[in-house]
């Protein structure tokens, strides 16, 4: 018996790996965060029991995961996006450690990934920004010694911010000493799902953008030069005259 976290990526249920569709057609026990997973995601499964967790709290999630154990059932345990980004899976795999239950995650699509693509942007250009800092506003959660946006903000790194929109105003402000008022910043709403929609401005502008839009939840925060500029080098890659393994 395993139990296996599967990614079911940011809301298309064709953006599920093959392996994560596999399983959840093939596990008898199906149970998904159906606040943010499709029922569509879950179309050909033949499970016994297929439980919302969005109902659950942790215990009652644990303990549904202890019965299929016990009858020597694999779960599909399905959360949005990658489970390993913001998913709640630490405290879940802490108890089936503690109850040495087998467990494996499935990767998924993220968030960052999808929005990315339908901006139809690279998070790393040459000579722009080569790293991307994912992250969250501290809300309920206290951000670790560190992790505050100005120490963040600081690399001029491209940025993914997680569970923001409703401070856009104060993340537009924290940002906006390191990034410049003409730095470019998107938000976007419900990628890949059938309503999804999008606010690509900059830092001066982005807010009354999202306010018109009414953005509220479910929504990622891009920021970055990356998003809107043609002004960067070629990479060595595919440059004529760069002889590499393939080649030479």
């Amino acid at each position: 018996m395993t139990v296996y976290f599967i990614g079911a990526g940011p809301g298309d249920p064709e953006l599920i790996t093959v392996k994560g569709q596999r399983l959840i057609h093939r596990c008898p026990v199906i149970i998904y965060a159906g606040s943010l997973v499709p029922q569509a995601v879950l179309d050909g499964h033949r499970a016994e029991r297929v439980i919302n967790s969005a109902e659950l709290h942790l215990e009652q999630i644990i303990e549904a995961i202890k019965q299929a154990h016990a009858r020597g059932q694999d779960v599909a345990r399905v959360h949005s996006g990658d489970p390993s980004l913001y998913g709640a899976i630490g405290e879940q795999i802490r108890c089936l450690r503690e109850l040495d239950i087998p467990f494996e995650i499935i990767p998924g699509v993220t968030a960052t990934a999808a929005c990315a693509a339908l901006l139809g942007a690279e998070l790393t250009l040459p000579d722009v920004s080569q790293s991307v800092i994912l992250t969250r506003y501290a809300d309920k959660t206290a951000m670790p010694v560190g992790e505050d946006f100005a120490s963040l903000a600081a690399h001029g790194a491209t940025m993914a911010i997680h569970l923001g929109v409703n401070h856009l105003s104060k993340i537009v402000a924290e940002l906006l000493p390191h990034y410049g008022a003409d730095c470019p910043i998107a938000v976007v709403h419900r990628a890949t799902w059938p309503d999804q929609d999008w606010a690509l401005g900059t830092l001066a502008d982005i807010v009354d953008q999202v306010a018109a839009k009414g953005f509220r939840r479910t929504a990622l925060i891009l920021v970055g030069r990356v998003l809107a500029t043609d002004a960067f080098s070629e990479s060595s890659l595919y440059r004529a005259g760069h002889a590499h393994l393939y080649r030479p």
